[in-house]
């Protein structure tokens, strides 16, 4: 290559971002219309985005959205450094930013990067709008479907910004045609504009990469173990044949045929509740539990499958735990597999590979950067610690946030700081789950090994782009012989193929795409082509009277999609922290909204459902409970009975009218029917005049010890009648905690975790 030119724009600082052809012919392309740029990872897909951004600030402010709030900062940080306008003028918003403190934040700021969600937050609140926005950039743009945010958004910038232009970037939009179209038509893209590895214009920015694939042979003792596992397998499935949910034909059940057949038992039960049903529901659940434990057994090894019988274990002894999982764990098979694999030894194949190659390499070129892909948190550990005992390897796991039965998840400031390490030195390979994908600015790396194949071609081809970004690169995928690992490499290698395919094909489609509803009817009544805006202002003109009735939302309910199809259908809706009630539409209405789970979590947590309902009966003259979604009587391990009990006491005791929806679209139309039942034609003013009642002394102190695991209401109220106070609680030993009805000692010894653990936060 030659030597190195730079950008050149007023804009722009000077010797900062390198200038590349395909670049600039990408953002040429994207000025002219609303695009999605599709470019492998470590391309420069943000400096495409910033060509673009530069040549609109002139018409207005930038807005940048990203998935995470990581790439948030390291979009934010990377602007602010290339950027030649006052770096007070770029603005971050996390959810972490006040929402008063945003609205100032926006009216200043020339370049706004942000998560989705606060944006769709601010925009259903109202705080802002997107009038003044010259363009918005979707990063990660395949997310663009379904509830996503990214949909809302786009919406929205679309109804008011009639000079709007939109930039979709992402590495991988997926090899499903329906599903890029939907991400298109989301986003209002009009063109995609594609550039791969074999393209003149790219190829001299692009560094070999060395793709290898390499079989392990599946331990004889693995094999014993899944003979048992498939056993208890052919058990169900035949049990299952003879309810006549499968035919007898079906030796296996994939995962799409599980979840399929799940969906139509959900279906069945909704409509024609039957004892059959429920069995058939809780047998899938054990097939699906089974499934997996084969193909981490094959997958994964022995240690790995050790840990998940660990966890079904402690799930089946836990007081809100499965049947299934306890049917599973008292099935004579499954208990000869578990004594079984006691006596297992933990050598792994796979494990053995990874530190062979790990070490070469690490041998062969020190200062050598290494990422490991594993699709279970538990692997990643022991990966991570089977790579210490290797010289010269500095691993770290990385995984996501979520934390579960023994499992820590990171902080996002711990990410940031693993991440940065790494780009140290302080560790030389990061042992990392899905999280490590997507977008974080991670440095180029000479070794990615896959510990085992994907069937997603999106996350294959991301993981695939850790590498080969600055020099040449290498990439390993471990597969087990005759395992599900063959099967997903095949199944993401032809969907590569095909996303291929479908990108060259779809320009010509999205230019025949059918014309929008608002360009027939001004077709058929032959109006002058108005901006939008023009037109809904003359149609407000006409029809003075018509006003859009008013909906009060809980500012918690935004976690939700129903504010945002409530907006849909025409109301103007008002976010607000409500004391008493998730919506209200009128002085008499106001209305408790529950999801199935979140429902039968009161029951199972303790927590204070009828204390909620008793606020809504004293509050409104008309109070309504919706419950939302379906398997409420077989999502949780409750009894149906119990169910019906506190169903019946709602509706009876409380005099509290309950209806079900069948999903948060569903919830809407039912909620703007009253709206519009209640206001009429005119909006009347609302009085949001409920006050929550304060939880008493004694029930402020019942919720902190329930609040605690495997404890609830009825073992809290033992353990302060019996010990007199919280403080004489926490200070009690393990046996005088025992000596407490129905305080046994895994009760015992949870609460002595709790109390003494050390805080890793």
């Amino acid at each position: 290559m030659s030597d190195v030119e730079y950008i050149n724009h007023p804009l722009v600082k000077s010797n900062t971002v390198e200038q590349r052809l395909y670049q600039l012919s990408l953002a040429g392309e994207a000025l002219k219309k609303s695009t999605l740029i599709v470019l492998p990872t470590g391309l420069g897909k943000t400096v495409v985005a910033l060509l673009v951004m530069v040549s609109r600030l002139p018409k207005g402010k930038v807005l940048i959205l990203s998935p995470t709030r990581p790439l948030v900062e390291q979009h934010a940080a990377f602007f602010r450094n290339v950027l030649n306008i006052s770096p007070e003028s770029i603005v971050l918003f996390t959810g972490s930013t006040p929402s008063q403190k945003r609205v100032s934040m926006w009216e200043g700021a020339r370049v706004v990067v942000s998560t989705p969600q606060v944006i769709e937050n601010d925009l259903l609140g109202k705080r802002i709008d997107l009038r003044g926005v010259s363009c918005i950039i979707f990063d990660e743009a395949h997310r663009a479907a379904g509830n996503y945010s990214y949909v809302y958004i786009a919406e929205k910038y679309a109804q008011q910004n009639p000079d709007l232009l939109v930039l979709g970037i992402t590495a991988s939009p997926g090899s499903d045609h329906e599903k890029i179209q939907e991400v298109c038509a989301n986003l209002h893209i009009k063109s995609v504009e594609m550039r791969t590895d074999s393209d003149p214009d790219v190829r001299p920015y692009i560094f070999d990469k060395d793709i290898e694939w390499r079989y392990v042979s599946i331990p004889v003792e693995i094999k014993g173990l899944k003979q048992l596992m498939d056993d208890v397998l052919s058990d169900r499935l035949n049990k299952l044949c003879e309810l006549g949910f499968i035919s007898p034909y079906q030796k296996k059940l994939s995962k799409m045929d599980m979840l399929d057949l799940q969906a139509r038992m959900q279906s069945q039960l909704s409509s024609f509740p039957d004892q059959k049903i429920y069995k058939g529901i809780s047998l899938l659940a054990e097939i699906f539990k089974i499934s997996h434990a084969i193909e981490i057994a094959e997958t994964q090894g022995v240690s790995a499958l050790s840990r998940y019988f660990e966890r079904l274990e402690n799930e089946a002894r836990s007081k809100n735990g499965s049947k299934a999982a306890r049917r599973l764990m008292e099935d004579l098979s499954i208990r000869k597999a578990v004594h079984h694999l006691a006596g297992c030894d933990s050598n792994n194949p796979k494990l053995n590979a990874v530190k062979e190659i790990v070490g070469k390499q690490i041998l062969e070129a020190p200062q050598s950067r290494i990422i490991i892909f594993t699709n279970y948190r538990d692997t990643a550990e022991l990966v991570a610690d089977s790579l210490k005992e290797v010289a010269g390897i500095r691993p770290i796991r990385f995984v996501g946030q979520a934390s579960k039965y023994r499992d820590t998840g990171l902080t996002q400031k711990q990410q940031v700081e693993i991440i940065q390490k790494f780009k140290d030195g302080e560790y030389n390979t990061l042992v990392a789950t899905s999280v490590a994908e997507e977008g974080l600015d991670i440095p180029a790396t000479d070794l990615v090994l896959f510990f085992e194949p994907i069937p997603s071609e999106i996350r294959s081809i991301q993981r695939k782009g850790r590498t080969g970004r600055k020099h040449a690169g290498r990439v390993v995928i471990l597969m087990a012989k005759g395992s599900k690992d063959e099967a997903y490499h095949w199944s993401s290698n032809r969907k590569e193929k095909s996303m291929l395919r479908t990108m060259k094909n779809l320009n010509d489609e999205l230019e025949i795409q059918p014309k929008t509803k608002e360009e027939i009817n001004r077709q058929q009544k032959k109006l002058p082509d108005f901006p939008e805006q023009e037109i809904h202002e003359n149609i407000q003109e006409q029809k003075p009277d018509k006003v859009a009735p008013r909906v009060f939302i809980d500012q918690r309910e935004i976690r939700s999609h129903v504010a945002q199809a409530l907006e849909k259908l025409g109301l103007d809706i008002v976010l607000r922290t409500l004391e008493v009630g998730d919506y209200v539409v009128s002085d008499r209405v106001g209305i408790e909204r529950k999801t199935v789970e979140d429902f039968l979590s009161t029951l199972m947590d303790g927590r204070d459902l009828f204390g909620q309902i008793g606020d809504l009966v004293r509050t409104f003259e008309r109070p309504l409970l919706i419950i939302e979604g379906e398997g409420l009587y077989t999502a949780r391990q409750v009894n149906p009975n119990s169910i019906r009990g506190v169903l019946t006491s709602i509706a009876i005791d409380f005099g509290v009218p309950i209806i079900f929806s069948r999903n948060e679209e569903d919830t809407a139309a039912l909620i703007s029917t009253i709206a519009k039942r209640e206001q009429g034609d005119t909006k009347k003013e609302i009085n949001l005049h409920g006050k929550r009642t304060a939880l008493t002394l004694k029930e402020q102190q019942e919720y902190v010890i329930s609040s605690m695991p495997e404890i609830g209401p009825v073992v809290a109220k033992n353990l302060l009648r019996h010990f007199g106070s919280i403080e004489s609680v926490m200070r009690a030993s393990r046996e005088e905690l025992m000596e407490v009805e129905l305080v046994g000692p895994k009760t015992a010894d949870r609460i002595k975790e709790v109390v003494s653990g050390e805080y890793k936060g």
